[in-house]
């Protein structure tokens, strides 16, 4: 469908009446919750996988953690081509390539072919997350960005609600092939979905598009960027060793523990954004950077089924809270033909906390025990909650200045 400029009917209308939920926005939340969908199904099961394989724990990070930084590599371009090739083109490049290399998991008979295959997806991953962000943030009103985003969230909460959990279910009914398969056919519904889009066009000079085509990241989204890297090495240790890490203790419940973390993020979505909108990243950081060190603490003691759950119910808590605090914040701060290029280096520095926890922690997890995955991982909290304040400081100087 025919892109539309940045100020089109759409736009009109959605801003005119302070609307979040266009049908625009309708569509994109849909294609995100089947993206999403599909991705999370994998994500408790590609370790089991590895496992199946014949990996170890040290391969299991390396599987895990090359596909985040084949989307980190990649999503520089992907914020550069969404302000040059639109948005469009973009997503649905991105989708395909996504559908292609989980049906490719399929057929896997060996770990190396495994292993290329998630660079792949990686890059599917890397253009459609980005550009699924930016596309949503075209449809919100400016000053209600935080609340939309929250809603725009709700949309992965409930896939992470319902894919790990059935993900595993699934693997321990069905062969990894049909899983797989059925993770692929999810991603071909969001393709579906996301044609029927009318999508914004933002209208830039010729130089700013040749001066974008030099750049790699959008500074001013560095801060929060940044912050949320040291927040998103904990979710790398999460996803990629819990499972493990519980079977090793014998403590039953982790297809519960997905859901109540998504149950827990989805109730932060309808308080968080609006806090932000209101009071500003102040009133969320430090707070759900508490929520999140809790979690971690938990999961390294971890004694029993219900510590399991606190820890599930305080992660997502925390974590939903600040993330899209921290994802509204960089992109307020971007020129209006940066919102792009603001999304890939906010979600390439979630990349990489993501990738380099799988990878360290798969390290840890083989020297020291999987408990002290979680305690590095609060370590790396408390890091980002004093870097925050520094960032503070720094700030209250320059406007005293």
């Amino acid at each position: 469908m025919k892109e539309t400029g940045a100020f089109g009917q759409a736009n009109r209308h959605a801003g005119g009446k302070e609307k979040i939920w266009t049908r625009d926005f309708v569509l994109i939340c849909l294609a995100n919750f089947f993206v999403f969908l599909g991705f999370q199904m994998t994500l408790p099961t590609i370790p089991l996988f590895v496992e199946h394989l014949g990996g170890s724990d040290q391969l299991i990070g390396f599987v895990v953690g090359i596909f985040t930084f084949s989307a980190l590599l990649l999503r520089p371009f992907a914020g550069h081509s969404l302000e040059t090739k639109g948005r469009k083109f973009v997503y649905l490049f991105g989708l395909a390539i996504f559908v292609l290399s989980i049906g490719s998991y399929a057929f896997a008979t060996g770990i190396l072919f495994l292993f290329l295959m998630r660079i792949v997806q990686g890059i599917g991953w890397g253009y459609s997350t980005t550009a699924s962000g930016t596309i949503a943030t075209d449809f919100i009103p400016q000053h209600r960005r935080g609340e939309g985003m929250g809603y725009f969230g709700l949309s992965g909460n409930l896939a992470l609600a319902f894919g790990p959990s059935l993900g595993l279910s699934l693997s321990s009914l069905l062969p990894f092939r049909e899983l797989f398969l059925i993770c692929s056919a999810l991603g071909l519904a969001a393709f579906v979905l996301a044609q029927k889009i009318r999508y914004q066009k933002v209208e830039t000079a010729p130089e700013a598009n040749e001066t974008a085509k030099m750049d790699f990241y959008e500074k001013t989204a560095l801060q929060p960027a940044l912050l949320l890297f040291f927040i998103s090495v904990t979710f790398g240790g999460i996803a990629t060793f819990l499972p493990l890490y519980t079977a090793q203790k014998h403590i039953a419940g982790i297809q519960w523990y997905f859901f109540i973390y998504a149950l827990a993020l989805m109730l932060t979505r309808t308080f968080a954004g609006r806090l932000y909108d209101k009071y500003g990243h102040q009133a969320v950081f430090i707070p759900a950077a508490v929520f999140i060190i809790a979690a971690m603490l938990l999961l390294s003691w971890l004694p029993n089924t219900m510590a399991l759950f606190a820890a599930a119910f305080l992660y997502g808590f925390g974590f939903g809270s600040v993330q899209p605090a921290l994802q509204a914040w960089a992109i307020d701060k971007a020129p209006r033909n940066r919102k792009g290029m603001a999304n890939a280096t906010f979600f390439s520095f979630f990349d990489l906390g993501i990738g380099l926890g799988a990878m360290v922690f798969g390290q840890i997890g083989h020297l020291f025990g999987y408990s002290a995955i979680y305690t590095t991982a609060a370590g790396s909290v408390a890091i980002s909650v004093l870097l925050y304040l520094v960032i503070l400081s720094k700030d209250k100087a320059g406007n005293t200045a």
